[in-house]
């Protein structure tokens, strides 16, 4: 049986229907690679050029929403609600920043700029309104993570003396603003790469002590950790690759079901894949990139590829099995699934 129909199958009977993609219009050409899918109506995004995007409609419209005059790429954002967003660019020093609106996007403040010339935000993350993550490349061989507690008020970076020491030249990718994974109100997990091994960080209160574990995925330069999710405190997948090389499927996927102590290497991703994500209360996981995507439905333990034009990132509404994905060019797509039909016995 072709592969894309056994997938579309094993979906069908799962009772989640067809999966399909609806392109949308954007209306800008920059490359976007922040997405936040609040409801089935509301969604924003973010990507170069200092573009924040939202729509209230389903994705019929983008509204383009003036953060600042400054030229910044904003990788990531994260919004809680239809009027409260918090969006970061990257780059070196002062470039890296945080910004949120609470009027849904009408107006924005600068919540923080980097005054260290070293570091390089990546992606950031939210328990709840008030409390927040970031992750930032390895600064003089210590992790540049900051959290909140406040809503953004203040952003504290969190103490060396708490966390394991960092690899040589190890961060985390500005691909997706999936790098970090969170579950209840205090468990986290950052996926790391560029360092000589591709490591997950995990914290259990918030950001106030750590762990570390190596994974057997791919290490370097341009590789190791793309994306990090979680369906529960026990069971993980990571995803990644190399992303010079967008078709090798080598070493680019595993899993966990410990929590993140232990990762066990998998095969059956179709190359290098940006963001991975669980469908709600269930083990279907779905794994994007630039080239195409594919989709399990054992926790990560087997893959099927899955028809997708290529997108950097992927974000699902909570609880329901639909969300946004975007791309390059300004792509936008809706990811719905068809209803399957009912009996009327």
């Amino acid at each position: 049986m072709n592969p894309l129909l056994s997938v579309t199958l094993i979906l069908v009977l799962l009772g989640f229907g067809t999966p399909h993609w609806i392109v949308q219009s954007s209306g800008v050409t920059g490359r976007l690679r922040g997405v936040s899918a609040v409801s089935e109506r509301v969604a924003w995004a973010s990507g170069a050029g200092s573009t924040v995007l939202r729509t209230t409609d389903g994705g019929e419209t983008w509204e383009q929403l003036t953060v600042t005059s400054d030229q910044l790429d904003f990788r990531d954002i994260d919004a809680i609600d239809a009027q409260t967003a918090y969006v970061l660019s990257i780059g070196n020093g002062p470039a890296s920043r945080i910004y949120k609106t609470t009027d849904g996007g009408a107006t924005w403040r600068l919540q923080f700029k980097s005054d260290d010339a070293k570091a390089f935000f990546d992606a950031m993350s939210f328990w709840d309104v008030d409390h927040g993550i970031v992750i930032g490349d390895s600064i003089d061989g210590r992790f540049c993570i900051l959290t909140t507690e406040d809503g953004g008020q203040l952003w504290q970076r969190v103490p060396a003396s708490v966390l394991p020491p960092a690899l040589e030249n190890e961060g985390a990718f500005a691909a997706s603003g999936t790098n970090i994974a969170l579950n209840g109100k205090s468990e986290a997990w950052i996926a790391t790469g560029a360092g000589s091994r591709a490591r997950v960080l995990r914290t259990q209160d918030r950001g106030r002590s750590w762990k570390i574990a190596d994974t057997p995925l791919g290490a370097g330069p341009s590789a190791g950790i793309f994306s990090i999710a979680f369906r529960d405190a026990r069971h993980g997948v990571i995803v990644g690759g190399d992303y010079t090389r967008e078709k090798a499927a080598v070493r680019n996927v595993a899993i966990t079901s410990d929590g993140g102590v232990t990762w066990i290497p998998v095969t059956g991703l179709s190359g290098y894949r940006s963001v991975v994500a669980f469908l709600p209360d269930s083990q279907r996981v779905i794994a994007v990139g630039p080239s195409g995507a594919d989709y399990s439905n054992d926790d990560g333990h087997t893959w099927t590829p899955l028809e997708a034009p290529g997108f950097d990132t992927l974000n699902l509404v909570r609880g329901k099995a639909m969300g946004w994905a975007a791309g390059a060019e300004g792509r936008v797509a809706k990811l719905v699934f068809d209803e399957v039909p009912r009996s009327k016995d």
